[in-house]
């Protein structure tokens, strides 16, 4: 089965083609072996991958929602058939002996573990061995960019990832695919790496915009048991809006982007405003906010230095650069983090009261395409929506005079997921959002 077949279908127009008996379950596995063989070697996004001993997932007399869908797992994930490395010697062939809730979310709705993906040493900044499939030399992204390289390749439709500052909605934009960080709350964390427990928050990089529904609704939290997801999206009103109020958000940050970043956002916003079911209006950004990155720095860093104490002793198998984040946490007091996580708390329900007169908000997704590798990355914006718990998506719309992709970004309040995904489905029916991911060439 030649092409790719994941860049061109998305996977409900793949799960009707199975219905139809236009192939089989086992084709898309084998399908997905044929690619990985064809270009792992350009992009190095696959810690392992092994799809021989894999067959008691496949059951073709029982099609559930995502059955025969082969999916990537970001190697700070526990997976039972595949180690668990978490980008770091000291963890070298670890077998955690079980799988992480949300995988085995997805095998219980028929999805196939196909192997684990590349990721940051602990998850944190240091740029590993993926490559960006659109320019080797370039970054493909921080900690989610093996599974970014891999969706983005067609190896496979989607792959779980993680975000504690921009390690979805960067690599999502940098490898030109769809990146969705979820609300704080959606997806539950049992059974994954833990850095920093204000921020993590599990999603995911797929190749089809269209995908989304389907993996959020795999993934989540459902019923009574989870009462802030129930209330708020179990039993939230469903809404079916004929008349989108959208936010053009410019931070402080906005101004710092490279010129045809700020250009492509302006264009979009400016086409969208034709549109009479799109009213856009510009959003300031109060300036009391622009301390946020610093606070996050804060949070994030003191917090590795608690996980990260028993990996601290062996110091001859850590990064230098973590080695420096642990001795920055020695120097950031309690009483200053207990004030920063206060922060967190006012600036959640700052950025509610900000975004809740909208259907949702468009920035960009990162200041620029993939810089080169090891050069500094232009702060971006997506740290902060991490920290405000709400939704974000990454759209790949762009690509700069280069020709490599960067994205733009939706935003909308916590446990809106759905309505953003309802969003980003009108947009994609009438063509102002692109259906799949950027094709390498």
């Amino acid at each position: 089965m030649m092409g790719y077949l994941f860049l061109e279908n998305s996977i409900s127009e793949l799960l009707n083609k199975i219905k139809n008996k236009e192939f089989a379950l086992s084709d898309m596995i084998s399908h997905s072996e044929e690619v990985y063989l064809r270009h792992e070697n350009e992009t190095n996004a696959w810690k392992e991958f092994d799809t021989g001993r894999l067959n008691k997932y496949l059951d073709d007399n029982n099609l559930r929602n995502l059955s025969g869908i082969p999916f990537g797992i970001k190697d700070i994930f526990n997976t039972s058939d595949f180690f668990t490395q978490m980008g770091s010697e000291i963890w070298k062939n670890f077998s955690p002996g079980n799988n992480a809730r949300v995988v085995d979310m997805l095998i219980g709705a028929g999805a196939f573990p196909i192997g684990k993906t590349v990721t940051a040493e602990f998850a944190v900044h240091k740029l590993n061995e993926t490559l960006n499939p659109h320019d080797a030399l370039r970054t493909p992204g921080t900690s989610s960019s093996g599974s970014a390289a891999a969706v983005s390749r067609g190896v496979v439709p989607f792959a779980l990832g993680t975000q504690t500052a921009g390690s979805i909605i960067r690599p999502a934009s940098f490898c030109g695919v769809w990146g969705m960080k979820p609300s704080f709350g959606m997806i539950p964390r049992t059974g994954i790496l833990k850095t920093t427990d204000s921020l993590d928050t599990v999603g995911f990089l797929t190749t089809h915009g269209k995908n989304m529904r389907l993996i959020l609704d795999s993934i989540r939290v459902k019923g009574p048991n989870y009462p802030y997801v129930y209330k708020n999206v179990d039993l939230a009103s469903k809404r079916n809006n004929k008349h989108w109020k959208v936010g053009f958000l410019k931070t402080n940050l906005f101004s710092k982007s490279e010129q045809y970043v700020q250009k492509s956002i302006g264009n979009f916003i400016n086409k969208l405003s034709t549109i009479n079911t799109f009213e856009v209006d510009e959003v300031l950004w109060p300036s009391s906010m622009n301390d946020l990155h610093s606070i996050h720095s804060t949070i994030y860093y003191k917090s590795l230095g608690y996980y990260f104490q028993r990996e601290e002793k062996q110091s001859q198998k850590i990064s230098d650069s973590m080695k420096q984040i642990i001795n920055l946490s020695k120097e950031i007091s309690l009483d200053d983090f207990q004030k920063a996580l206060d922060r967190q708390e006012k600036f959640i329900y700052s950025l509610d009261e900000l975004i809740k007169k909208y259907d949702f908000l468009i920035t960009n997704s990162t200041a620029s395409s993939a810089p080169l590798r090891n050069e500094t990355e232009i702060d971006d914006t997506s740290l902060l929506w991490t920290m405000g718990h709400v939704p974000s998506i990454s759209a790949p719309v762009f690509k700069c005079p280069k020709g490599l992709p960067f994205g733009i970004q939706f935003i909308s309040r916590k446990w809106n997921d759905f309505n953003l995904i309802n969003a980003i489905e009108e947009l994609i029916d009438i063509e102002i959002l692109p259906k799949s991911s950027v094709k390498v060439q």
